[in-house]
């Protein structure tokens, strides 16, 4: 307890959190008394990382939310400048654990890129088919832990079921189930295992008819619609101003996916359709979600078709020590949680002499300060929850 005088004579108390700090009454009229400052992090309250939100509230309202990054201390861009284009590869691999081959492959497509490099066919519709069922397990992760962060305990298990499903294939094709380390400058690791495309064909059967339990029980559940629904409202243009994209950006009504609109592998080649929303609010956060989950099983599926009909080598021989000339090159790709850019320069040595990541969640988790003031404390975990971020993909 503080007691602090209000200078007529009474003596008002206000409980405060560990740590948390007041901030000067607001002038308009001192009954009103102090504003909160208080700390939600960087402890780990299931936000998937360690994040700090500094918030300042008036009661349980919330007046302004400050994010707080850099916990991690990852210096992953850094370490980029002392690593080989092989072992940048394992670093690129981690920052957003969830999504591993799919920052794998903007690494490489950056540096085949600059070294002007051609693909055998196989690996790249091979690279496709692995990329959208990484963005599956992505996907699966939020749609069990986000209901779970606000009550919903059982979506946790059925996600989970289907993730282990799908991972059993990419252990099988790659050796990892979350590190896969399965692409190199100029193709992948090595060929498939005989046989896997028919029973990756088989998981991703049995997950599309097995998921209705998990869509059934959570999109229309009445308790999940009084949390999602009109909370958190993220405007097309707020979300365009904060740079958001992916889902987020998707479920305020921005028609933006790169995999059509600046196809990058062979996606020219297939119809993506693109998920989107209008309201703009947690619930609409979460069916963009799911239903991008239907479509990159199809997608998944139609690229395993493409493989079976071609044969060939699926990396080209390179030399024992990788140079990109020196020159520099932007990669950008639709990655599981949103748009993520690579910017490499080269001075035609071994390591890169920079290579700035451009990650969807740093963008994602930006746009908490705009769309948290206004709300309630118990709306705070429904909407941060529904951002869809991994600190790793934002402290570099």
């Amino acid at each position: 307890m503080t007691g602090m005088s209000t200078g007529t004579g009474d003596l008002r108390e206000l409980t405060v959190g560990t740590g948390a700090g007041l901030v000067p009454d607001r002038g308009d009229d001192p009954q009103l008394g102090a504003d909160m400052v208080l700390n939600i992090g960087p402890q780990h309250p299931s936000t998937h990382g360690v994040l700090r939100l500094k918030l300042v509230l008036d009661g349980e309202r919330v007046i302004s939310c400050e994010p707080v990054v850099g916990y991690m201390h990852r210096g992953a861009e850094k370490l980029f400048e002392v690593r080989d284009y092989r072992q940048v590869i394992v670093l690129a691999n981690r920052h957003d654990w969830l999504s591993a081959f799919a920052n794998e492959l903007g690494v490489v497509l950056a540096v085949e890129r600059l070294m002007g490099m051609e693909v055998p066919e196989r690996a790249v519709w091979l690279r496709m088919a692995l990329a959208e069922l990484n963005r599956v397990l992505n996907h699966l992760m939020f749609l069990g832990s986000y209901p779970m962060e606000i009550g919903a305990i059982t979506p946790m298990f059925y996600a989970f079921r289907e993730r282990e499903t799908l991972q059993a294939v990419m252990e099988e094709a790659s050796g990892g189930r979350i590190h896969y380390m399965y692409n190199r400058v100029g193709g992948l690791k090595e060929e498939v295992p005989s046989g896997w495309t028919g029973r990756a064909r088989a998981a991703i059967g049995e997950v599309r008819r097995r998921l209705p339990d998990l869509d059934n029980l959570i999109r229309r559940n009445d308790i999940f619609l009084a949390r999602t629904v009109g909370v958190g409202v993220l405007s097309a243009a707020d979300a365009a101003a904060f740079g958001a994209s992916g889902p987020v950006a998707r479920a305020s009504g921005l028609d933006f996916d790169l995999r059509r609109d600046d196809p990058y592998l062979a996606y020219d080649q297939l119809d993506v359709p693109v998920v989107t929303r209008t309201t703009g609010d947690c619930h609409a956060r979460f069916e963009v979600l799911l239903d991008q989950v239907y479509v990159s099983l199809d997608l998944a599926e139609q690229c395993l078709d493409r493989v079976d009909r071609l044969t060939g080598p699926v990396n080209t021989r390179l030399p024992k020590v990788v140079k990109a000339p020196e020159g520099h090159t932007y990669a950008w790709t639709e990655n599981p949680l949103g748009i993520n850019g690579y910017y490499l320069v080269s001075r035609g040595e071994k390591t890169p002499w920079r290579l700035k990541l451009r990650t969807a969640s740093y963008a994602n988790v930006q746009a908490l300060a705009g769309l948290l003031p206004g709300t309630l404390v118990p709306d705070l975990i429904s909407i941060l929850g529904s951002m869809f971020f991994v600190v790793g993909d934002i402290d570099k």
